[in-house]
């Protein structure tokens, strides 16, 4: 069996390879540290486009400022320049 933290690996990885999911989570990181992430969570909740599912998932990482941290400087130390 793996060590837990390669399950994280693979979920901040999994994340780094979609660019609607960083771009998003890279926002909300944004958003979280600038103390407005609350005008977003209020807006997701009342999006007709999305299902409640979508919601649930974007509102449990929102609640978890260290894992958008944690993406983030995954993120920036993972980038390739080209």
């Amino acid at each position: 069996m793996l060590p837990s933290w390669h399950q994280d690996l693979e979920s901040l990885e999994a994340i780094s390879q979609d660019d609607v999911t960083r771009d998003l989570v890279l926002r909300m990181s944004a958003l979280c540290q600038a103390g407005s992430l609350g005008p977003f969570l209020f807006e997701l909740a009342h999006d007709a486009e999305l299902d409640d599912m979508t919601k649930s998932t974007l509102t449990e990482i929102a609640a978890d400022p260290e894992f958008l941290l944690a993406v983030e400087d995954y993120l920036s130390r993972t980038e390739i320049l080209h």
